[in-house]
């Protein structure tokens, strides 16, 4: 597949579900680009904002298989890998699989689990299996976790590990519709006789293999490439956090990136793609010191200021100040 049948892939993904959400297009794109740079997607929002139609609405319309699993303080690792069962008439152990076996996982509320039980997703969404009493298996394939959190600040939540927060590729939310998004909502929802839209499948699973694999074929100019490093580095140096951007943190701006310039239809990654991503890729892995946590520091704010001190790569090899 080329860049630009996957441009028009990715186009008839979006436009598909934009028939059953009302959001921004930018924030459809960011959830595509986590699937495309074989990474994983939090959406953090307060409830009945759409978190949950969208995840479900992106498996439909990618033709890959859904499985939810609706996180509580009691849920336990069991719940959502599998556990194995003993068959009376077989007289063995069989193993049962749990949600987490399907393409498209929605992680519902993540933040209402426990860390012990959250921490059950680490090994898959890094490794693309599942270790069940010393048996390891294989997810299938493509594999994408959605996963929905409430302001931390809400009751009854748990704040996500720093190891699990960095196994997501972006961290992104929905917000409110404007006005006319609104009232479009209510227009659709008068209608039809169904409280929720329907969606319908654009890709299967074998495309979505496809389209995965294109974003290798990126070009990245050695320039761009010095962009992203200093931009993760900055945030290293900033004295408001006290732990700066990961190398893996590096890494995911680089494949975020590139999947953003497949969205829209390029062979080669341009400053804006680094800067339209940057935010969602790494300010929710930034850790703040005990004074800016404080003072309920933005961390959004962090990346928007390293976005202003770091000079942006040019075509003609000058820069320019953000």
């Amino acid at each position: 597949m080329d860049v630009t049948s996957a441009r028009d892939e990715c186009e008839a993904v979006l436009n598909e579900i934009e028939s059953a959400v009302i959001s921004d297009r930018e924030f459809l794109e960011t959830v595509l680009v986590g699937l495309l740079a074989d990474g994983h997607v939090l959406l953090e929002d307060v409830p009945g904002t759409g978190k949950t139609l969208t995840a479900r609405s992106f498996a439909t319309a990618l033709g890959l298989e859904f499985s939810r699993v609706q996180f509580t303080p009691d849920l336990l690792p069991a719940d959502v890998l599998g556990t194995h069962v003993f068959n009376e008439k077989s007289r063995e152990f069989e193993f049962n699989p749990g949600p987490i076996f399907a393409n498209v996982v929605l992680a519902d509320e993540i933040n209402r689990a426990p860390p012990k039980t959250q921490a059950a997703l680490l090994e898959a969404m890094e490794e693309g299996q599942a270790t069940v009493d010393g048996e390891t298996m294989e997810l299938p394939k493509p594999f994408f976790v959605i996963a929905t959190q409430n302001p931390v600040e809400q009751e009854g939540t748990f704040p996500l590990p720093e190891a699990q927060m960095d196994r997501f590729v972006a961290k992104t939310g929905i917000g409110y519709p404007d006005e006319a998004g609104e009232l479009d909502l209510l227009r659709r929802r008068a209608g039809r006789s169904t409280r929720s839209p329907t969606v319908e499948p654009a890709l299967d699973d074998e495309r979505v293999a496809e389209l995965r694999n294109v974003p290798e074929d990126v070009r990245v100019e050695g320039d761009l490439l010095q962009y992203v490093v200093s931009l993760a580095r900055e945030t290293r140096e900033d004295r408001r956090v006290e732990v700066g951007v990961s190398p893996r943190g590096t890494q995911r701006l680089f494949e975020a990136a590139r999947a953003r310039a497949v969205v829209h239809g390029r062979e080669y990654v341009v400053p804006e793609d680094v800067k339209r991503m940057a935010q969602d890729v790494l300010a929710h892995r930034l850790v703040l010191t005990p004074d800016a946590a404080v003072e309920n520091t933005d961390k959004r704010e962090i990346i928007d200021d390293v976005l202003d001190g770091v000079a942006v790569p040019t075509v003609g090899g000058q820069s320019q100040t953000a």
